[in-house]
């Protein structure tokens, strides 16, 4: 015959933890540890805006090692198209640019300044033309879309009322060190 006794006392435990259980699990979930279910709404929704936050101020980071090299060769590239790599090209993109647009050049000086680290020497050239008011005009306009950098300081125009206008100007362009 079974043994009722021994499964009675079996079934009686295992009723008395499982209500033990459900007693502990209506405990902490009436406990102000816990808190309401709106309270734990609030949180989670502040928890995914600060995610939000902080994921967008991290983005302009993503892939910066592709970034610093796309710029690193960018900037080499403007060096090589934009900067000259001796005086002598400089002169000679600036005899070009006036040629072509009628003027002629009295006077040239060239500085050449102290190296910057980024590995460019500035340079500052003052340069003295004469010609027609029109023609000057379109030269500094010429000057500032040229494929070499300059960088227009000072202007200065005179002349009389009839003839040749004389202009002086001081430019800034750079050249490459170790060209």
């Amino acid at each position: 015959m079974p043994d009722f006794a021994n499964s009675r006392r079996k079934l009686k435990v295992a009723i008395g933890t499982m209500l033990a259980v459900d007693v502990v699990a209506v405990a902490v979930l009436f406990s102000p540890l816990v808190g309401s279910a709106g309270s734990r709404r609030l949180q989670i929704n502040e928890l995914r805006a600060e995610l939000t936050k902080r994921t967008r101020e991290v983005e302009p980071l993503r892939g910066m090692d592709k970034k610093i090299v796309l710029a690193k060769d960018q900037i080499s590239g403007f060096y090589k198209d934009r900067f000259a790599a001796t005086d002598s090209d400089l002169a000679t993109g600036l005899g070009k640019l006036a040629a072509e647009n009628g003027i002629g050049i009295q006077q040239a000086k060239y500085k050449e300044e102290d190296p910057e680290v980024s590995g460019v020497i500035p340079v500052e050239i003052e340069l003295s033309f004469s010609g027609d008011y029109l023609q000057l005009v379109r030269f500094i306009n010429t000057l500032e879309r040229s494929k070499l950098f300059f960088a227009v300081d000072s202007v200065d125009l005179a002349g009389e009322s009839a003839g040749p206008v004389k202009l002086q100007i001081t430019i800034h362009s750079y050249l490459r060190s170790g060209a």
